[in-house]
C-alpha cells in the first residue's frame, strides 16, 4: 500500500509520498513515488504513483524512453498540464494492455493510479489524479486536494485545515502530518516521505525534502501533534447527560 497526496494553492503546489510497499505482511520493501520530470525554466512536471508496482514503474520507464528519443508529444512537449495527465494515462493503459493476460492469469490486481502535478508555461498550475483507465480529474478551487492509495487515514485533517487561499508553507506542513497520520493508523504507510513543495510562475523546484524514519523533524511534528491533539481533545466539554436526558427515548430498544 501508498499514500500520496498533492495540493493546490493559489501560491503554488504541494506534492508529498511515502516510499513504502508490501506484497504480504512478510514482504515490505522501500520504492521511490515521487519523481521529478520537470525541464526547469519552462515547466516542473511531478509525478506520484499508486498500485501495481510493475505497472507504474513500466509507465516511468515509457515515459523516460520517449524523452531520451525525442518523440513528438512528451512531458516536456504536450502543451497542457490536462494533456500531460492524458499522455501519462495513456502510457499506463499501453502497459497494462501488454501484461493484463498474465497477471489476470493468476489474479494479480494490476490496477493504478497517479498524480500528476505542475505548471507548463503560460498557464497556472494544475493537478490532476489519473485513474488505471487513463482518465483523469482536476483540483480546483472548490477541491484543493487529491490523493492516492490509503487515503483515508489523512484525509480528516486536510478536510479541516485545507482551502485554496491556504499559504503554501502551511500546506506543505499539513501534508506531511497527513502522512504521518496515515502512518500511525496503517503499517503499509511508511517512510522515507519525499515531500516538494513548488511556487507559481518559478519554474524550478526550489524546496524539497526526504524525511528518513527517525529524522529529528519527523519525530518533533509526531510529537508535538499527538501533545497538540491530546491537549485540544481534554479542552472539549464532557458529555451533559442529564440536559440531555430527553434524547435517550430515541434510541432503539430490544426487548
Amino acid at each position: 500500500m501508498t499514500y500520496c497526496l498533492g495540493i493546490l494553492s493559489s501560491s503554488g503546489l504541494v506534492m508529498a509520498a511515502d516510499s513504502r510497499t508490501n506484497a504480504g505482511v512478510d514482504y515490505i520493501s522501500t520504492h521511490q513515488k515521487l519523481f521529478d520530470f520537470s525541464n526547469p525554466g519552462e515547466r516542473v512536471i511531478l509525478i506520484c504513483t499508486a498500485g501495481n508496482l510493475s505497472v507504474t514503474q513500466g509507465t516511468l520507464t515509457l515515459l523516460r524512453r520517449d524523452l531520451i528519443a525525442k518523440e513528438e508529444g512528451t512531458l516536456h512537449t504536450l502543451p497542457s498540464m490536462y494533456e500531460v495527465a492524458r499522455y501519462v494515462g495513456a502510457k499506463a493503459r499501453q502497459i497494462q494492455e501488454q501484461d493484463r493476460p498474465w497477471l489476470e492469469k493468476d489474479g494479480i490486481d494490476f490496477k493504478c493510479t497517479f498524480l500528476v502535478g505542475g505548471q507548463v508555461r503560460g498557464e497556472d498550475p494544475a493537478l490532476f489524479l489519473v485513474y488505471s483507465q487513463g482518465n483523469c480529474i482536476q483540483a480546483s478551487k472548490e477541491t484543493p486536494f487529491l490523493q492516492i492509495g490509503e487515503a483515508k487515514y489523512g484525509k480528516p485533517i486536510l478536510d479541516r485545515i485545507l482551502d485554496f487561499d491556504t499559504p503554501l508553507e502551511a500546506a506543505a506542513k499539513c501534508a506531511l502530518l497527513s502522512i504521518d497520520s496515515t502512518m500511525k493508523s496503517n503499517i503499509s504507510v511508511g517512510p522515507p516521505i519525499n515531500i516538494v513543495m513548488y511556487e507559481t510562475n518559478a519554474f524550478k523546484i526550489r524546496y524539497e525534502l526526504k524525511l528518513s524514519l527517525g529524522a529529528p523533524y519527523l519525530a518533533q511534528v509526531r510529537r508535538l501533534w499527538e501533545i497538540s491533539l491530546n491537549e485540544a481533545f481534554n479542552r472539549m466539554p464532557d458529555i451533559d447527560w442529564e440536559n440531555y436526558a430527553d434524547f435517550a427515548g430515541d434510541v432503539a430498544s430490544i426487548d
